[in-house]
């Protein structure tokens, strides 16, 4: 199979997309593309640009499981598949300007990552209908991602009452949840008001805190030591950013830390109930797919998730058994905290 490296070189212009804000100039870096033809046999060929928001473990491996699957799909299909990776630093500025390259180099559909990349290359794709397919919108309604007609993808729509269940059944005695999360991050906004609603009807008291840096988050997370006697995050990109260091701070205190994905768990949270990333990234990309093939958009697809993921040792630190939870799910994986 043929492969070749393409940059793409720094790009300074003014965007002007409403959705995500103004740009100014600044510079655009990709990763290398790659092109998983079949060479001279190939069929067809599409080109696909991989926005991803920013760097953590969770959308990482999403874009790892995209690439790996437009790969096999290629060569499968007999069709030549060029796709290039952007990274926009969870800058909607940089996004702005992603989505402007993308729409001006003519790729023929854009797979981004979490709910700013997907709404800034929405925004981009309005004047040519270009296909936007997302990956990992926890709820694509509430950010504003359904009823267009040129967007989809997959969401992971999280089970808010069902990992409070967890919690109740390895702290049936506790007082006070922290609520730990970005209000800038739409994947947040639906499941924190899910807790809200689960905790007052079980007469349990919560605290807020939220941050959308690194700093903030973690001053956030330090406030809440003495306050509480547990903590919940749910999909939150910006928090999981500083996921590693949350968990530390947490676990030291005696606090459990409940979460919305399994890359927290990694980084040392105590668990989740969430979907697997990686079939998650596999199923955009077939979408992908399957819209330039067809020509038609389906709806979202919401995956299956229930796996619970716990972190034997942040249980073993906080003294926590954790037995309960293989009567509440199908699947309990045990991992321990990723070397940095």
């Amino acid at each position: 199979m043929k492969k070749f490296i393409a940059m793409l070189s720094a790009a300074a212009m003014l965007a002007s997309l409403s959705a995500c804000g103004a740009s100014v100039d600044v510079n655009i870096s990709s990763d290398a593309a790659s092109d998983a033809g079949t060479g001279e046999a190939a069929a067809a060929g599409y080109k696909i640009a991989i926005v991803q928001q920013m760097d953590h473990a969770s959308l990482d491996e999403i874009r790892t499981a995209i690439e790996a699957e437009l790969d096999a799909k290629a060569a499968e299909l007999g069709v030549s598949i060029e796709y290039k990776d952007f990274n926009g630093q969870n800058d909607a500025t940089t996004l702005n300007q992603i989505g402007t390259q993308v729409v001006s180099d003519g790729y023929d559909a854009v797979i981004p990552i979490a709910s700013l990349a997907a709404q800034c290359m929405a925004a981009a794709c309005e004047p040519t209908g270009t296909p936007v397919i997302y990956a990992a919108i926890s709820d694509p309604e509430a950010a504003d991602l359904t009823g267009i007609d040129y967007v989809t993808g997959t969401s992971d729509a999280l089970n808010t009452p069902f990992i409070l269940d967890m919690m109740l059944a390895v702290q049936p005695d506790v007082k006070t949840v922290g609520l730990l999360y970005s209000n800038s991050e739409a994947n947040s906004q639906t499941p924190i008001a899910e807790a809200k609603a689960y905790l007052e009807g079980k007469g349990i008291e919560y605290i807020e805190k939220t941050g959308n840096t690194n700093d903030e988050v973690l001053t956030a997370a330090a406030s809440m030591v003495g306050q509480v006697d547990a903590v919940f995050t749910p999909t939150d990109n910006v928090v999981m950013a500083a996921a590693a260091a949350v968990s530390e701070t947490l676990t030291d205190a005696g606090i459990p830390f409940y979460t919305g994905a399994d890359s927290f768990v990694t980084a040392g949270a105590f668990t989740t109930c969430g979907v697997n990333y990686t079939d998650l990234g596999t199923t955009t990309a077939d979408m992908a797919l399957e819209i330039l093939q067809s020509g038609e958009v389906p709806e979202y697809h919401v995956m299956d998730g229930g796996i619970i993921t716990v972190n034997t040792e942040t249980a073993a630190a906080l003294g926590i058994d954790y037995s309960p939870f293989a009567e509440m799910a199908g699947q309990v994986v045990e991992v321990t905290t990723a070397a940095e």
